[in-house]
């Protein structure tokens, strides 16, 4: 859903946007909003990249059209996920999600190692029950520059890859006010989004090695005080032929999932937001994923003997 294999872009979800935007990097105050994305004039946004924003945006307006989008992504979505590795992944940590309110938003924290974590992930959470529509930022590069990304969000993400990243230099203003997107999206309530507080995949060896934090996560979980829940992931391919081919024939690595207890920030979503506090937010929410690493670590040593 989230990076298609045939699509040879990158488009790993929530990427560049989960670093710290530029002004945090700056060190400049956080206490100024930031412009709504469609604010910005022609020469930022291209006509394709405006209207694909405005089509998406409006589809979480109550109607036929959120509905239609939340039936397809739990009906046709979550089952063909679900069908691809549902014989190779092991799930750990259920009894430790929280009752799901339909009328709240919830924010899954991850690791990233594989274009495809936070849709296994969330995959199978709706298959169980969650009814909420799925959010995924992801990079504008295809999905929102290019018609034909268009088709390929619909037909399969159900519209899940939204706000879009935008990775130009020149267009980084509008990464903030993609985070603000997301913290709307959430306000709103209804909304189920995942990030990687990493920022980005990492392509390293050690599955348990885990990239810094980026402040972005932080800034998105301090202004929507919603429940982040974390969850460690290991196993799972960027081949999505072959990890659909080792999962019906039952011969691939397994695909592990570890889910913790809801992500307790203390005081730190009621202090002043500046950018060193939401880096620390974001390592606060790295360090639940790591501990979780662990427990997937122990995991697969008895199985591996």
């Amino acid at each position: 859903m989230q990076e298609p294999s045939p699509v040879s872009t990158e488009t790993s979800a929530s990427s560049d946007l989960l670093t710290s935007p530029p002004s945090e990097r700056r060190g400049r105050s956080e206490t100024s909003k930031s412009r709504d994305l469609l604010d910005f004039g022609d020469d930022v946004l291209s006509p394709v990249e405006r209207w694909q924003i405005g089509f998406v945006r409006n589809s979480f307006q109550p109607g036929p059209l959120d509905r239609a989008i939340r039936v397809l992504q739990r009906h046709i979505g979550a089952n063909w996920i679900e069908a691809s590795v549902k014989n190779l992944r092991r799930v750990h940590g259920l009894d430790r999600l929280p009752t799901w309110d339909p009328n709240k938003s919830y924010v899954v924290v991850s690791n990233h190692r594989s274009f495809f974590d936070l849709y296994v992930i969330t995959a199978y959470l709706v298959k169980r029950g969650m009814p909420h529509r799925l959010v995924f930022p992801v990079r504008s590069k295809f999905f929102y520059d290019n018609p034909a990304g268009f088709v390929v969000n619909g037909a399969m993400s159900f519209f899940a890859m939204y706000p879009p990243v935008f990775r130009e230099r020149q267009r980084a203003a509008l990464n903030l006010a993609s985070l603000d997107e997301v913290v709307r999206l959430l306000q709103r309530g209804g909304a189920f989004v995942g990030l990687h507080p990493e920022g980005t995949r990492n392509k390293g060896d050690d599955p348990y090695a885990l990239l810094p934090a980026q402040g972005g996560v932080g800034r998105i979980i301090q202004a929507a005080k919603v429940t982040v829940i974390p969850a460690f992931i290991n196993g799972l391919g960027n081949d999505i032929v072959r990890q659909v081919a080792s999962n019906f024939a039952k011969s691939g690595d397994p695909v592990d999932v570890v889910f913790g207890a809801p992500i307790d920030f203390g005081d730190m979503l009621d202090a002043p937001p500046s950018p060193r506090l939401h880096r620390r937010i974001s390592e606060h929410a790295l360090d639940a994923i790591r501990l979780l690493g662990e427990e997937d670590r122990a995991f697969r040593v008895p199985c591996a003997k």
